[in-house]
């Protein structure tokens, strides 16, 4: 099911815009491939049931997508150390 509407969290905002511009750049493509096929992250288990990961060194893009209401939505962007 092809994705209809993408919104981000405003900590997800904050983050993004302190990135330099290659950084930016291949998140950019990252999030692009979620867009197009939402279930290529890897799914998470526990208390982040629901959301998904993908992996930039030394980033993680967290993401949730809604079937019901084809709504991805870019949830964190954290340091790997810090999970």
């Amino acid at each position: 099911m092809p994705v209809m509407e993408v919104l981000q969290t405003d900590p997800f905002t904050r983050l993004f815009s302190k990135l330099d511009n290659s950084m930016r750049g291949k998140l950019l493509k990252l999030m692009k491939k979620a867009v197009l096929n939402p279930n290529v992250g890897k799914s998470m288990r526990f208390c982040r049931k629901g959301t998904r990961e993908l992996y930039i060194s030394p980033y993680r893009l967290s993401y949730s997508f809604d079937e019901n209401k084809s709504t991805l939505t870019f949830l964190d962007l954290y340091h790997k150390d810090e999970q």
